[in-house]
């Protein structure tokens, strides 16, 4: 296998014979070691037949195997203070947990019998099945979740993986099978799609040989390539009202689609949306519609690049009264910013701050994993930290402005409202 020392958090990044990446960062705090794992296995995945198989995955791939069932492997966990968490976007799949370096080998055994020999047992499919259902039905009484979900719908349609949900409908969940399981844990679950991430009290030479042990006699063809069609262009406003008549509260979902996270401009961007309101009690958003105006419990932006144009989001939660108020307030904030970019200033305090929270994402084993999965995953390379500062400094107050021209137009925004209201929305 080929070992090569980057620069930066300098972690040791391995590729083993079958596939397998592993990244190991030494991490001497504490005692212990996080693992990360991710498969290439969200729910963009999913068969358009059946979406939510991957969550459906997510939420029994733990509960037994060939070799043990659930209650072994709980144990087995258990005995060592193991809690793994599970969890899926629409591009990855990870299962996380932190051990004691003493139990690294063993716990790295289990993790990878789990992930390459799960049995699916028929009464634990019955048993998630059900609580996938109540999942779905609360987020159909969820208004944030309804217009989260309706607005990649409309951004990206239902023919897109992107438009659908993640979860599936309850129709779909009812018909999903232990072999649509297996089939799905056949098709993505291989060696190539694996990364793994271990950071901790021991030296990356040992952590990969460990890797080494518990995965490289797992032998499968790559996964197929996927393919990821972009977005429709959006070429009018869009307006979407899901009205839920009996909640207090009005969830508002604001976007456009933006850019490939591997696009120079991406840095220009990051910083615009820091600056419109990436949390929520800071930016322009924030201080015109919840603190001026007082309009909003919370409004902030989200900007997800990814291996497909991204969204970036508006996120609003309103008293019913105020959502026309509210839509108007936004439409003014994104066309201000479009006609008149960022003051040097807002850019300079901007930049200040987002090279500054950096070392805060790394003061933990779970951070410095989830910081090196995603610089994995987009193929920044291992030194990207060190990289990031001068990224960032290198853009100019006119990059942040030509991005806010190029996807900032209220008359093409797509938005959607969900609660007690029932009026067309925006202007």
């Amino acid at each position: 296998m080929k070992t090569i020392e980057q620069r930066g958090l300098a972690p040791a990044r391995s590729v083993l014979d079958n596939g397998v990446r592993v990244i190991a960062k030494h991490a001497g705090a504490t005692p212990a070691v996080t693992l990360h794992a991710t498969f290439e296995a969200g729910t963009i995945f999913d068969p358009p037949s059946e979406p939510g198989v991957s969550h459906f995955v997510s939420r029994t791939i733990d509960r037994g195997t060939a070799r043990h069932a659930a209650e072994e492997i709980a144990d087995q966990l258990e005995s060592r203070g193991v809690s793994l968490a599970i969890t899926v976007n629409r591009h990855a799949l990870s299962l996380v947990c932190t051990c004691l370096v003493e139990d690294l080998d063993s716990t790295l055994a289990t993790l990878a019998d789990i992930v390459t020999q799960p049995a699916f047992p028929d009464p634990e499919v019955a048993t998630r099945r059900g609580e996938i259902i109540t999942m779905i039905r609360q987020d159909e009484d969820n208004p944030a979740a309804m217009a989260g979900e309706g607005l990649f719908s409309l951004l990206y349609g239902d023919g897109h993986p992107y438009g659908r949900r993640p979860r599936g409908s309850v129709g779909v969940v009812e018909r999903i099978t232990r072999a649509s399981l297996q089939t799905f844990h056949a098709a993505r679950f291989r060696p190539r799609a694996l990364s793994l991430v271990l950071v901790g009290d021991v030296e990356p030479a040992r952590a990969i040989e460990s890797a080494s042990r518990a995965f490289s006699a797992w032998k499968a063809s790559p996964p197929a390539e996927p393919v990821f069609p972009p977005g429709p262009p959006s070429r009018e406003r869009r307006v979407r009202v899901i009205p839920m008549m009996n909640k207090a509260q009005a969830d508002i979902a604001y976007g456009f689609t933006t850019i490939l996270r591997a696009d120079p401009a991406y840095y220009a961007y990051w910083l615009m949306n820091n600056i419109l309101g990436e949390y929520s009690i800071g930016g322009r958003l924030g201080d015109r519609i919840r603190e001026r105006q007082g309009m909003a419990y919370y409004v902030f932006s989200a900007l997800d690049a990814n291996v497909v144009p991204g969204p970036l989001l508006i996120r609003a939660g309103v008293n019913p009264a105020n959502v026309d108020r509210a839509l108007a307030s936004i439409d003014e904030e994104i066309a201000r910013m479009a006609a008149d970019g960022p003051t040097d200033q807002e850019v300079a305090e901007s930049r200040q701050y987002l090279i500054g929270s950096m070392p805060r994402r790394l003061e933990t084993n779970v951070g410095i994993a989830n910081f090196l999965q995603m610089v994995e995953f987009f193929g920044l390379g291992m030194d990207f930290d060190a990289r990031m500062p001068d990224l960032l400094g290198r853009v100019t107050r006119d990059e942040v402005h030509a991005a806010a021209r190029a996807v900032l137009d209220p008359s093409k925004a797509a938005v959607v409202v969900a609660g007690p209201y029932t009026g067309a929305g925006g202007s």
